[in-house]
């Protein structure tokens, strides 16, 4: 079928897409790029219909604690404040040569299910992984099709969790 694919803020998305769907479905990396869960929750909740579902696949909070070789604890898993590091790369080529800044937030893993809650949904299911089903991490192995662990953290890390929620 066909697709539209609409590019703003997502806080604004209300102003540009006015249908309602069934479905709603948020991919890793998303909400680490959004100060506020509240408000992102009421805006998916806009585009539900009623008794509409909403999946939720992002990558584990205690991920985002961590430096970016997976050596140090590097941030609090309470973080509240931006964070704001120099990044080289960009998000789709790590070795590319350049370097910007990057603005991100940290949410703890109750932060979503409660922003979702809030708008009234019900919690359906709820799980958490010990592996990525991509390898975008630094310092990974893959320990089967599909599946990567950091090294020297196999099996002792959650990499990834996932929900689902019913308007």
């Amino acid at each position: 079928s066909d697709a539209q694919f609409v590019c703003c803020d997502l806080y604004e998305a209300q102003k540009f897409v006015k249908e309602k769907f069934d479905f709603v479905f948020s991919s890793y990396g998303t909400i680490g790029w959004l100060p506020d869960l509240d408000k992102w929750a009421a805006v998916v909740r806009n585009f539900l219909k009623p008794n509409g579902r909403f999946v939720f696949a992002e990558f584990h909070p205690v991920v985002w604690m961590l430096d970016s070789q997976f050596n140090l604890i590097e941030y609090s898993y309470f973080n509240k404040e931006t964070i704001i590091e120099n990044v080289p790369g960009t998000y789709a080529d790590r070795n590319a040569q350049i370097q910007n800044p990057e603005i991100t937030w940290n949410h703890n893993l109750a932060e979503v299910p409660e922003a979702l809650l809030n708008q009234g949904w019900v919690l359906e299911t709820f799980q958490e992984f010990d592996y990525s089903p991509v390898n975008c991490f630094p310092n990974t192995i893959q320990i089967e099709e599909g599946k990567f662990q950091i090294k020297g953290l196999e099996g002792k890390l959650p990499m990834v969790y996932g929900l689902r929620m019913k308007g």
